[in-house]
């Protein structure tokens, strides 16, 4: 285990995290900080399958938008390794902007495709372009046997899965169910964002998710759909497939989805 006083070793540019990996069985978590138990929950399954696990920290600005809430993002990193120095994580990978785009961007960048341009991806544009852009520099940096991401952001799993499949990669992207408060609120960073009575207000998105009713949000509701959950095709309810939504509570967007089990 390799730790510094029982925190994790804090990498910062790319050479060194060539070096330290070199000759592990790698598991990658990427994350864009601002730890919460949804985190953890991918921290914790890494573990169980490989013997290095790398939690990845940058919050990458390809993926958010003009007016988004870059700036704003919640950051803090000291209270992330503290929090990761809990859960035997060998490694994490805190990069500056600048040392994942030396040139200030990048020209060549991974689309999304058709499952890109839907839902999220139509309602923010280039977003997953931005997403895919990164994650495929963390799998080709950290070179990881797994990666890890969480069932809450359904289409970006769906996208990064077709990525790694249709470039070849080699690495099995697993998923770990959402993990949730008591009154069904899916454990977000964003959630920091929600004033107490819009806090009060944001469980009425999984709640329509269940029953499959947008009036039941007590927000501006962007979508609720059923679909495919590869392709994200509007499909009728059927086993397997997913029922995904995104509200906006105040000026705080959330997004959800459940999966549709039995008959």
């Amino acid at each position: 285990m390799n730790t510094v006083d029982g925190r994790p070793v804090v990498i910062e540019t790319i050479p060194e995290l060539r070096e330290k990996l070199a000759g592990h069985t790698v598991a990658l978590v990427p994350t864009m900080g601002a730890l919460h138990e949804g985190h953890l929950a991918l921290v914790d399954r890494a573990r169980q399958l490989a013997d290095t696990v790398v939690v990845s920290i940058f919050v990458n600005p390809l993926q958010f938008g003009p007016g988004e809430d870059l700036d704003k993002y919640p950051r803090d990193l000291s209270g992330d390794l503290e929090t990761l120095s809990q859960h035997d994580v060998a490694y994490v990978f805190a990069p500056t902007v600048a040392e994942m785009y030396p040139d200030g961007g990048t020209q060549i960048i991974v689309t999304g495709g058709e499952v890109g341009t839907l839902f999220e991806g139509r309602s923010r544009p280039g977003h997953f372009d931005g997403v895919l852009t990164v994650v495929g520099k963390l799998l080709h940096l950290t070179r990881p046997q797994l990666a890890y991401f969480g069932q809450k952001d359904a289409q970006q799993l769906a996208v990064i899965r077709r990525m790694t499949a249709d470039l070849a990669l080699g690495v099995e992207i697993r998923a770990v169910e959402t993990v949730r408060e008591p009154d069904g609120l899916a454990l977000s960073s964003r959630n920091a964002y929600l004033s107490p009575e819009e806090r009060r207000r944001a469980p009425s998105l999984h709640r329509a998710l269940v029953d499959r009713d947008p009036s039941l949000i007590e927000g501006d509701v962007d979508y609720l759909a059923v679909v495919d959950a590869d392709t994200f095709a509007e499909v009728d309810p059927r086993p397997g497939a997913l029922v995904i939504g995104a509200a906006r509570f105040g000026s705080t967007r959330l997004i959800d989805n459940i999966r549709i089990e039995g008959r």
